[in-house]
């Protein structure tokens, strides 16, 4: 995010990652996709990649990526609604109170002093609260497309399409005039290496396996605890700031999860 503007990076980043699942694709002879499998994957692509993620990196841009990451713990609350709307599985008293005990780490996390509430923190919340909306629907929703039978051509029509989406809003929003290759630092480089290969070829491909074998309110719940994480490598790498609020919001987040999951460990 320091040389790199938000949609350029993520759409190189899933475009690249795309391509690299797509030869792998072809190196393992997988059955190819059929027209109606790349439609699915490309609305697929739409709300996971473009919504669901890169709307949280151009809010980096207005927000700490500890407070970014912590308010997207937010999204198993929503991936339980929409199981609750669209399969009609009601959550039982102990993932409700998971639940709320994540709603409230977010209220002390928003709510407290130290937090900076402006035109640009607001303009990063709207930005996150839609992506959380979009790769909640995606999780829930994803059971029921008609996907390629091949995992890496799955992930792989994913990215590439929504890595395409994410180029064409770069060059709308004019984001490549403001860009100057020659100046992207070795660590801006080496960051875009990392979320390239851990985040979208090993990351991303584990989380479409998991799609399809366990609950969507299960592998949501990930989501908790990837805040928790990177509220410290903030902390420690960017020098953001950590506060005795966020510290007790990543607790309740934590204990949100455990009763989540204890739950659901039961009902697998």
């Amino acid at each position: 995010m320091e040389d790199i503007p938000p949609f350029l990076l993520s759409g190189m980043r899933f475009l690249l990652a795309g391509s690299i699942m797509a030869a792998i694709g072809f190196v393992k002879k997988d059955p190819l996709p059929q027209w109606q499998n790349v439609k699915s994957a490309a609305v697929m692509g739409f709300l996971f990649l473009v919504m669901g993620t890169a709307l949280v990196v151009w809010a980096e841009q207005f927000i700490d990526t500890g407070l970014a990451a912590l308010m997207a713990a937010f999204e198993p609350v929503m991936v339980v609604l929409f199981v609750w709307i669209l399969d009609k599985r009601k959550p039982d008293p102990k993932t409700i109170l998971g639940l709320l005990l994540g709603m409230t780490g977010i209220y002390v996390l928003v709510g407290q002093p130290e937090f900076p509430w402006n035109k640009d923190t607001f303009k990063g919340l709207v930005a996150i609260s839609a992506a959380i909306v979009a790769w909640a629907w995606g999780t829930v929703a994803v059971k029921n497309a008609r996907l390629p039978t091949s995992k890496s051509f799955s992930a792989s029509l994913q990215m590439i399409f929504g890595g395409l989406i994410l180029l064409l809003f770069s060059f709308i929003t004019d984001e490549p005039a403001h860009f100057i290759f020659q100046q992207v630092s070795p660590k801006s480089w080496l960051a875009f290496s990392y979320l390239t290969l851990a985040g979208s070829i090993i990351a991303f491909s584990a989380f479409q396996y998991l799609l399809h074998h366990v609950k969507p309110e299960k592998v949501a719940t990930s989501n908790y605890v990837n805040p928790v994480i990177a509220v410290f490598l903030g902390w420690q790498l960017n020098n953001e700031n950590l506060t005795g609020h966020s510290l007790l919001a990543a607790f309740l987040l934590l204990l949100g999860v455990f009763l989540v999951n204890l739950n659901l460990h039961k009902q697998n």
